[in-house]
């Protein structure tokens, strides 16, 4: 794959030249930018990249994998990793040898940090072999179905999707298969059908999240200027999933029955999937567990534990923020942005919460569009 040129480089965003990200699910390492699928709610929107249709890489995976491992913020055996899922698919076929190339270079130093996976592209027997190879990181492929069939929204068959899910499912081995059920948005793949064929699906999963869509300002504006339909009328900073649309979900669950265990986060579904405690602590935020595995529940209880207070003061300080205490539930502290706040809930597996954006309760993290601005608590 060709290297981007001095001035292509010039040309990006800051954002996406910066090759390392934090987010709630790991350190996110996107070295290759390009994607020729045109999902219209894709996030490279936000990066004003999405005319860019051939990926290109920003350096070679050797130096991508040594700024993981120089990372300030990375932790053997402790971070979480997620590979090439911001600004192309993994899977696609000018990529899939760079993504292989870097999980053999983890593996290869005995490793054993959860590494993800996300791409809706197809997944071939010979793919599911390599996986089955690598002997030491924990890896989870998330293959992403919405079941939309508006072409002008994803003009990618959800069919490939399906029948990746199903190859990765029966030969997964040393990995483990999620189906990542996302977006599912309001009126446009939320039918009775949707979802059975959603919980059809689920047979060929290890866990199923299902999830909402990023609705924000830059995927709004693509919207309207292409006349596609808005699903909202306004844009959030969250995912959007209304209350509504989770009590469907979870009622039909219930009539129509499930393969594997519904999650509404990424992180409970990966180590549900491993058979370990989730490394985001979300245990400590009740409402959260109420569809998980009774069995689940009692690991992630097991290992759930409030940390040193002394310790986390140190750490929000010696991070630049300041420590404003501990919740039943969460650390609350100020002053930091997303990355740090990361550092810390995965090296405490312990929620925290800035205090400047509360968690309303139920919505678990969800923009307020769909839901009561404020929720009772029972």
């Amino acid at each position: 794959m060709p290297l981007l040129g001095r001035h292509e480089r010039d040309s990006m965003r800051p954002e996406l030249r910066d090759v390392i990200e934090y987010r709630k699910s790991g350190l996110s390492v996107n070295w290759i930018v390009g994607c020729p699928l045109d999902c219209g709610y894709c996030v490279r929107h936000l990066f004003d990249n999405y005319d860019m249709k051939v990926p290109k890489a920003l350096m070679t995976d050797t130096a991508a994998v040594r700024m993981l491992l120089d990372h300030q913020y990375f932790q053997p055996h402790i971070t979480p990793i997620q590979l090439l899922n911001r600004a192309t698919d993994p899977m696609l076929p000018r990529v899939k040898q760079h993504l292989f190339e870097a999980l053999r270079m983890l593996d290869a130093r005995e490793l054993t940090n959860q590494v993800l996976v996300i791409t809706r592209w197809r997944i071939e027997h010979e793919d599911c072999a390599f996986f089955n190879s690598l002997r030491h990181i924990r890896l989870t492929v998330l293959v992403t179905h919405s079941g939309i069939d508006n072409e002008q929204v994803e003009p990618v068959d959800s069919g490939i999707a399906a029948n990746s899910l199903r190859i990765a499912h029966d030969h997964a081995d040393r990995y483990r298969v999620i189906l990542y059920w996302r977006p599912i948005v309001a009126g446009l793949n939320d039918s009775d059908e949707h979802l059975r064929r959603a919980f059809e699906l689920s047979y060929h999963a290890h866990a199923t999240v299902f999830t909402g869509l990023f609705y924000k300002e830059q995927i709004r504006a693509y919207y309207q200027a292409n006349g596609l339909p808005e699903p909202y009328d306004e844009a959030a900073r969250r995912k959007v999933f209304p209350e509504t649309l989770e009590q469907r979900i979870l009622a039909g669950a219930a009539e129509h029955g499930v393969g594997s265990p519904l999650f509404r986060k990424t992180s409970c579904a990966v180590t549900y999937a491993h058979g370990v405690a989730d490394y985001n602590g979300h245990y400590g935020i009740r409402g959260l567990c109420d569809i998980c595995p009774g069995s689940q529940q009692h690991k992630c209880e097991e290992a759930w534990q409030r940390p040193d207070r002394a310790r986390v003061a140190e750490m929000t300080e010696r991070l630049g923020g300041q420590f404003l205490g501990m919740t039943d539930g969460a650390i609350v502290v100020s002053g930091l942005a997303e990355p740090p706040r990361y550092l810390m809930q995965h090296t405490f597996a312990f929620q925290v919460h800035d205090a400047a954006r509360p968690h309303h309760p139920s919505h678990h993290g969800r923009a307020d569009i769909g839901w009561p601005t404020i929720k009772e608590t029972p």
